[in-house]
């Protein structure tokens, strides 16, 4: 094992300039210095290939898909079928018809909220989520309690930033319905134990959905193995298009949910008196989709798959073990989440400084971090702070990044005490 390890970094670390060249916004100056990117959670940048994929399509193949008898529609229709596929082996989920194209993560929540809810859910029923979920696995689930007079409840967490999971054991019921949870957290990088929260589930025979948007990027994903019902991320994440996702669902959920939105893709046939919906996977796909952003998609699926993540997954945990080493020396400086399982993010707090101002000097020096509350603000409330800094590194970083990020750290330090 130790050795194939050490097969994978060196690999990896010889091709990371290689790497580099793919991704043309690295090049880049901001603000006269070279661009170092390190907000990843909240977009990663697109290789050539995703880029040339979208260019593609607006060159040769645009047009509406499904029901065009043209050979534009045709094409266009293969094209966005086969990412689907694409998406399906990636997942390794049964079938290609298990994968609803989305909006993204947020409006792939919603869509299970909103049917799930509207079928199963009733007064007094019981919802669970976590303390480190981002508002888009927060709101939904509150939106559908106050609608249907149910009752969310909350997994704590400890101060390493790592779920209770006796407390979760407390918390299944016979009046819960669902669980909802962040496979990896966006603003403390906690990988979750979600086999086990699933089995923990399933033993009550409550299904469960998974937040995968930061999960994806950094690790293999194998929805039959984690035995999930629910599964869902963002193309942007992936090195992907923006406005394009998916919502992996069981195929026995799917068929049972009732259609999110409806309109023109959804049907059969429509009469004033009676409307028989599509099959799976277009009952819960209306209107023209986001086509060229599912065939971006599984560009930047396909360029992950060409460079390996099992490879990515080993190179971004040392840069994650290189700058906490580099950023826990810092005076003053302080890690939120320390979680024993981690992926690459590292969220931080100088004491007496504001995120924001961290954030602008960092700026001024071609550094890109993002701050504030991340749109987890329950989880700031549980650090009493107002936010963050977060870093978040990507497998075209490096340790020479790093290393400006510690520099302008502590330039932003002595400029600010």
């Amino acid at each position: 094992m130790a050795t194939s390890v050490m097969k994978a970094k060196n690999k990896n670390l010889l091709r990371v300039e290689e790497i580099r060249r793919d991704f043309p916004i690295l090049f880049r100056q901001v603000n006269g210095k070279e661009l170092v990117y390190f907000d990843s959670a909240a977009t990663a940048q697109k290789p050539q290939q995703v880029i040339d994929s979208i260019k593609k399509y607006y060159e040769f193949d645009n047009a509406n898909i499904h029901r065009g008898v043209h050979r534009l529609s045709q094409d266009a229709t293969v094209a966005y079928e086969e990412a689907r596929i694409t998406v399906q082996k990636f997942l390794n989920t049964k079938s290609a018809h298990e994968i609803i194209f989305t909006k993204g993560t947020t409006d792939s929540i919603n869509l299970v909220a909103s049917s799930f809810g509207k079928k199963y859910i009733k007064a007094g029923d019981e919802i669970i989520i976590s303390e480190m979920e981002h508002h888009s696995n927060i709101l939904p689930w509150q939106m559908l309690c106050e609608e249907k007079n149910a009752v969310l409840k909350v997994i704590p967490i400890n101060e390493k930033g790592e779920l209770v999971l006796e407390e979760y054991k407390k918390l299944l019921t016979d009046k819960t319905k669902i669980v909802a949870v962040t496979h990896v957290s966006n603003t403390l990088g906690t990988v979750n134990p979600v086999k086990e929260i699933i089995e923990l589930a399933h033993s009550k025979n409550i299904p469960v959905l998974l937040d995968g948007a930061q999960a994806v990027p950094h690790m293999s994903v194998d929805v039959q193995d984690l035995d999930c019902d629910f599964y869902c991320f963002s193309g942007h994440k992936l090195y992907g298009p923006t406005g394009v996702g998916v919502l992996y669902g069981k195929e026995k959920w799917l068929n049972d949910l009732p259609p999110y939105q409806v309109g023109g893709g959804v049907i059969k046939t429509v009469t004033f008196a009676k409307t028989v919906y599509a099959d799976l996977p277009l009952k819960f796909e209306a209107g023209t989709p986001h086509i060229e952003g599912g065939i971006g998609m599984a560009a930047g699926i396909d360029y992950i798959n060409k460079v390996g993540l099992d490879v990515i997954a080993i190179y971004e945990h040392e840069l994650l073990e290189y700058a906490t080493d580099k950023l826990s020396r810092i005076p003053g400086l302080k890690i939120i989440g320390m979680a024993k399982e981690k992926a690459s993010v590292i969220s931080f707090v100088i004491e007496g400084l504001h995120p924001l101002d961290i954030g602008t000097i960092l700026d001024q020096q071609g550094i890109a971090v993002r701050t504030g509350h991340h749109c987890t603000q329950p989880l700031m409330d549980h650090f009493e702070t107002p936010g963050t800094v977060r870093a978040s590194f990507a497998f075209y970083n490096t340790r020479e990044e790093i290393d400006k990020l510690e520099a302008g750290i502590m330039k932003a330090i002595k400029m600010l005490k």
